[in-house]
């Protein structure tokens, strides 16, 4: 349950959502399997998994909701080299040569007999919504697999405003001045793991691991014009992670200090551990939420009013 990459959205309206009323919304969306000629399916499925019925789960003013994606696998290599034959067999039983078009239309026809004997696979796409804070907060690698999710309750809810966390001041400009020491920032400590980026397309990339990253040999590639794209850092030895000039957090480590909480906490089964885990987090993430804001100067859009 404990998140390990995080996609940050800011809802620009309130959540009119409680957990009570919003399982019943999700409740017109569950999760279900492939149909016979369906490659791929996403519903709704309860956050504390298989003996759980409930599609959300709130503590602490933040509500937890989890998406169940399906797909049929159907290797590429497989589905080619059984085209391959097909067409082989008519090119010699018809001694003639099969066309680009003719080619496709076998293909459909391949996979439309596959498709209901191919195998399938699920994943899970975890999310909560902290409704005190309004941030939307997905556990996901990359923008496009979070979309899966935000598309998801968006078609379930008939609405969604919401749009990626944006900041006042450009994070690779105030992650770059932290390491050359031009910036005071005493919220954050330095990791030893970095990726600078030229300024212009096509410009050099260099990744940095293991590394002292305050020395001379970084601090030459920043002078030359490159700007930190990405930075280890740790938020007072409670969390720690890799943030992105998107703002976007990879690999996050919940630390010993948060991790001895949460064993310490009485959890009499699965369910009241489960909410435990969650209400830690939570909270773990609120702030670190609001201390990336007011590092990065604020929300964008709060600076433009002020102007």
């Amino acid at each position: 349950m404990w998140f390990r990459n995080l996609q940050i959205y800011r809802l620009l309206t309130p959540f009119q959502y409680d957990p009570e009323t919003l399982h019943e919304q999700l409740s017109e969306r569950i999760a279900r399997g492939c149909g016979g000629q369906e490659m791929a399916t996403i519903g709704w499925q309860p956050p504390l998994g298989r003996g759980s019925e409930l599609l959300t789960h709130g503590a602490g003013g933040c509500i937890m909701i989890c998406a169940r994606r399906e797909e049929r696998v159907l290797p590429a290599a497989v589905v080619r080299e059984l085209l391959d034959d097909r067409v082989a067999q008519v090119e010699e039983a018809e001694a003639r040569k099969v066309r680009r078009r003719e080619r496709e239309e076998m293909k459909d026809e391949l996979l439309y007999d596959l498709m209901p004997r191919a195998f399938t696979k699920s994943s899970a796409i975890y999310a909560y919504i902290d409704t005190r804070e309004n941030w939307l907060v997905v556990d996901a690698a990359s923008s496009k697999r979070a979309e899966e999710l935000l598309s998801l309750l968006r078609e379930t809810l008939g609405t969604l405003p919401v749009k990626p966390l944006e900041v006042a001041s450009a994070p690779a400009a105030i992650m770059t001045a932290w390491l050359t020491g031009t910036a005071t920032e005493s919220t954050w400590e330095i990791g030893d793991e970095c990726e600078l980026r030229d300024t212009v397309e096509e410009g050099g990339i260099i990744r940095c691991k293991r590394q002292d990253l305050e020395g001379d040999e970084v601090r030459a590639h920043i002078e030359a014009g490159k700007q930190v794209a990405k930075l280890a850092l740790n938020w007072q030895d409670r969390l720690s992670f890799v943030l992105q000039d998107d703002l976007s957090v990879k690999r996050l480590k919940f630390l010993d200090l948060v991790q001895e909480e949460a064993a310490n906490a009485d959890a009499a089964d699965a369910a009241t551990r489960f909410d435990v885990d969650f209400s830690l987090m939570s909270l773990e993430l609120r702030r670190l939420i609001g201390g990336l804001v007011e590092s990065f100067g604020g929300l964008a859009d709060e600076e433009r009013s002020a102007a």
